[in-house]
């Protein structure tokens, strides 16, 4: 018997480290490639202006709500304040502590 290696040992490694590498890579591709899902049907917007529409009405309402008064919780008696109100209490409350 010969010591020496076979010639097509050093093919046979090439070939089974590219066909891994080749293998890892499909793996990859197919974990973390994002798929097309098709249109968007959550809510229904798909436009720029009813976006914008659905954004003035949210602004609209906490402006509402904000300059309102209202209960929160009735049996807790926490109620709702316009800010400006709640900021002069808050004031009231603090300048009159020593």
């Amino acid at each position: 018997m010969s010591d020496s290696p076979s010639k097509s040992a050093p093919l046979v490694s090439v070939l089974t480290v590219l066909a891994g590498c080749a293998l890892f890579l499909l793996v990859v591709y197919y974990l973390y490639v994002p798929r097309q899902t098709g249109p968007f049907t959550g809510d229904g917007i798909h436009t720029a202006e009813q976006r914008k529409d659905n954004l003035a009405k949210l602004r609209a309402k906490q402006a509402a709500q904000a300059a309102s008064y209202g209960w929160v919780d009735h049996k807790a008696g926490v109620v709702q304040l316009p800010l400006d109100r709640a900021m002069e209490l808050t004031v009231q409350k603090y300048a009159s502590k020593p």
